[in-house]
């Protein structure tokens, strides 16, 4: 092995090769658990209101940090789905709904959906203030949830569309979770959901370990991946950029966990359409905006039939396509094949709105 190698392998092993960057930004409202950010210069925002593009909020999922929008912008080709949009001339948003540990145990789906995301939604409509009066919610994986919910929970909030990469949408389509409902179903999951409790939800390290054993093929072959790459920087940067995010991943608040165990897997009410939270119905089959998903059958953690699912639950809305970009499910969001696929098929989606408002 060359000396210059020898050099490489020690930056690898230091995760010093990739730089750490973020795109420009700005924060407008600093609610806990809902921080608002607004990202691009002045110079875009400007350009923005005066052209009158409509502004995109995007949502992250629950055990996922807002971050993964903004992955290494500026370093590698098409990491970053805020650079894209920024270059398109939309003003972007995201809402960072921050780490989670035990003091979040009582948050529930109704938080996210009733309150941080609406809440959002109106603050960066004021903070575009062009006479503006819609955003597209933009989101990954159970971001997209959440924003299915918000939008079904309140159907004066002014939301144009919805935008989902990655979404499941049917838990009966993704192993192992037909078996847990069959085992848990004759208890309603009330043990699995006592641990949930004692745990507080589902801590970071646990997320972290599940989502990486997903990608366990890669995880086997990376120390062949350096090895072949130690003359190609730009492989080894990528390869960081995903480290650097999976190991940020935070947990699941208490509450939600509970949730996704009782209202998606045991009484499989997302499949078809109807959640109940308490005393809160959610029925997202009252959909009138507009909606685009984004699937894959290579998608480990998404099945592409549980994605597409959507289309048998969105029958009230005005426009539902569904789109298949074949990458995992971190590649749907960001990489070549999303920014060669994913990207531009929403772009022409929010192309194709813009020219019905003319």
């Amino acid at each position: 092995m060359l000396a210059s190698d020898l050099a490489t392998l020690a930056r690898v092993l230091r995760d010093d090769i990739a730089p750490r960057t973020a795109s420009t930004s700005v924060v407008i409202a600093d609610h806990p658990h809902a921080r608002l950010i607004r990202y691009g210069s002045d110079q875009q925002l400007n350009a923005a209101r005066e052209s009158g593009a409509v502004p995109v909020l995007l949502v992250p999922p629950l055990a996922v940090p807002a971050g993964c929008y903004d992955l290494a912008p500026g370093v590698t080709p098409g990491n970053s789905v805020v650079e894209f949009l920024l270059s398109t001339g939309t003003v972007v948003y995201v809402v960072d709904f921050g780490d989670v540990t035990r003091a979040e145990r009582h948050l529930g789906f109704e938080d996210y959906f009733d309150t941080f995301v609406p809440r959002a939604i109106g603050e960066a409509i004021d903070d575009f203030a062009s006479g503006g009066d819609a955003v597209d919610l933009m989101a990954w994986s159970l971001g997209g949830t959440v924003s299915l919910m918000t939008a079904a929970h309140d159907k004066s909030l002014p939301i144009r569309s919805v935008i989902t990469v990655g979404t499941p949408l049917n838990y009966m389509l993704l192993p192992p979770y037909p078996l847990v409902r069959t085992l848990l179903a004759p208890t309603g999951g009330r043990p699995a959901t006592y641990v949930l409790r004692a745990m507080a939800g589902i801590p970071a390290p646990i997320v972290r370990t599940v989502y990486r054993g997903f990608a366990w093929e890669r995880e086997l072959k990376k120390p062949w991946y350096i090895l072949k790459n130690l003359d190609d920087p730009e492989a080894l940067a990528r390869m960081q950029v995903i480290d650097r995010f999976q190991r940020s991943l935070p947990g699941y608040p208490g509450k939600v966990a509970q949730q996704m165990l009782v209202n998606f897997i045991v009484r499989d009410e997302l499949s078809r359409g109807r959640l109940e939270f308490d005393d809160t119905v959610v029925d997202l089959t009252s959909i009138t905006a507009p909606i685009f998903m984004v699937g894959s059958h290579r998608d480990a953690i998404a099945s592409h039939a549980a994605v597409r699912h959507g289309e048998k639950i969105f029958t009230e809305s005005a426009h539902v396509e569904f789109h298949t970009v074949e990458t995992s499910h971190l590649g749907l969001l960001t990489g070549a094949a999303a920014a060669e696929q994913t990207w531009p098929a929403i772009a022409a989606f929010r192309a194709r709105l813009d020219a019905e408002r003319l």
